[in-house]
């Protein structure tokens, strides 16, 4: 990892989720977004830690043979509107990816495929908590290693619902927020009036939790309000 003290690494983002974008973003980080395509499935019997770590770890390693197999990339660059001079490269590279689920016990609430679905997980999480996993990812590969090491961490936070009347839940799916959300609910949107407390990493909610994630890029030489590529 000496070489990546020196050199500080290329970052790739191997998610599609515009929160986990706007988050990095915020804090500095200039980056690719690479697509993939995973199967996310849950296992049998699997349980909502092990199922984001798992997805997550599998989310990395799609990003990898993303950049291997030369796969187009989409730019994001904090600074320059999105055209990125950052080399593609898995040398010398760092991928965070992440997973997020909302589950009641172990029961994970996916997003709702219709309004009825949407309407169910709203009633269900009314007037109780509930936790919200999210997995982060960070695979580097530094330029002098044989291979590339993983890091993994799980966030859990407990969120607490107030108890929310039909009528809410009806305003709320046509507002158009709850289609592409774990748990039906977004709570760095309209989402949040419904949140009671909440007990842990708020933007481990949101979809990446900033301070473990961080904790993770500064381990491979990463650090926010830092830009890499020259």
């Amino acid at each position: 990892m000496s070489n990546m003290a020196s050199h500080p690494p290329l970052f790739y983002l191997a998610s599609q989720s515009p929160r986990r974008v706007e988050l990095l973003q915020q804090l500095g980080f200039r980056f690719e977004k690479l697509c993939i395509d995973i199967d996310e499935q849950r296992n049998p019997g699997e349980l909502p830690e092990p199922f984001v770590s798992r997805l997550a770890n599998e989310k990395a390693l799609a990003g990898y043979a993303c950049l291997s197999d030369k796969r187009p990339l989409n730019s994001i660059d904090s600074t320059d509107n999105g055209i990125s001079n950052v080399d593609r490269n898995t040398e010398n590279s760092v991928i965070l990816a992440a997973d997020t689920v909302v589950a009641i016990d172990d029961t994970i609430l996916g997003k709702p495929s219709d309004r009825a679905q949407a309407e169910q997980m709203l009633m269900a999480l009314s007037g109780k908590t509930h936790c919200v996993y999210t997995g982060v990812a960070v695979l580097s590969k530094a330029a002098d290693a044989p291979s590339y090491t993983m890091q993994t961490i799980v966030s859990k936070t407990e969120v607490r619902f107030r108890t929310i009347s039909a009528s809410e839940v009806k305003w709320y799916w046509e507002s158009g927020e709850p289609a592409d959300k774990a748990g039906g609910y977004g709570i760095q949107g309209l989402g949040a009036i419904f949140v009671q407390s909440i007990n842990g990493s708020y933007t481990g909610v949101v979809g990446l939790p900033v301070y473990e994630s961080c904790e993770l890029l500064k381990r491979v030489g990463l650090t926010p309000g830092v830009f890499y590529a020259q």
